[in-house]
């Protein structure tokens, strides 16, 4: 059994219900136990984290960047930094904005950095555009074109429901892709930890 922690924020429901939507599709991965935390119950005992195999950030952009209180947790990890207790796990993130660009590149590349100083590796999104193969593009997933993880477009005071089929259909590929990718991890390591012992 894989433990794996979708850490997020949000403020008005989008970013968890596409949350909830990662979680599903990497929850359908047979032995993968996922659970999701918000940053608020993080932030005072980050040291939760310790008991995870993987990580899936997410945060809503604002003013480009991650959120106030998604950002808080990143700081309340100082300690752990610094003895790098996280190092050599699996990470990725997702970001939602109400704009189809919003900057939400610079999102992502934040919780990169992040995942980059406390010795995390990092997984991208490898989900090819579908409006290029034909499929219209509200329904295609990884419509917004993103490698570097998974970005979603929540409409400026929709309900927090309210997305095109595409970015939900993506959300479950995103999370399916990083299940898979934290077992294939795990297993090179047991193999490589095993070949190392009978050296």
């Amino acid at each position: 059994m894989k433990r794996l922690a979708l850490v997020y924020h949000s403020a008005h429901g989008h970013t968890r219900h596409i949350a909830e939507h990662v979680a599903a599709g990497a929850a359908a991965l047979r032995a993968t136990d996922v659970q999701l935390l918000k940053v608020e119950d993080l932030a005072g005992a980050p040291e939760q984290l310790l008991g995870f195999d993987g990580f899936i950030f997410g945060s809503p952009t604002y003013l480009g960047g991650v959120s106030g209180p998604f950002k808080s947790f990143m700081d309340s990890t100082g300690r752990m930094w610094r003895s790098q207790q996280l190092q050599g796990r699996l990470a990725c993130g997702f970001t939602v904005s109400s704009l189809p660009a919003g900057d939400k590149q610079s999102t992502l590349t934040s919780m990169f950095v992040f995942a980059m100083q406390h010795g995390l590796v990092w997984v991208g999104n490898p989900i090819l555009p579908e409006q290029h193969q034909g499929v219209p593009y509200e329904q295609a997933a990884n419509r917004l074109g993103s490698w570097s993880g998974l970005m979603a477009q929540a409409g400026h005071s929709a309900p927090a429901d309210d997305f095109v089929p595409g970015d939900i259909r993506t959300a479950r590929l995103f999370g399916a892709n990083f299940a898979r990718t934290l077992h294939r991890f795990a297993r090179d390591v047991q193999i490589e930890q095993s070949v190392e012992a009978t050296a």
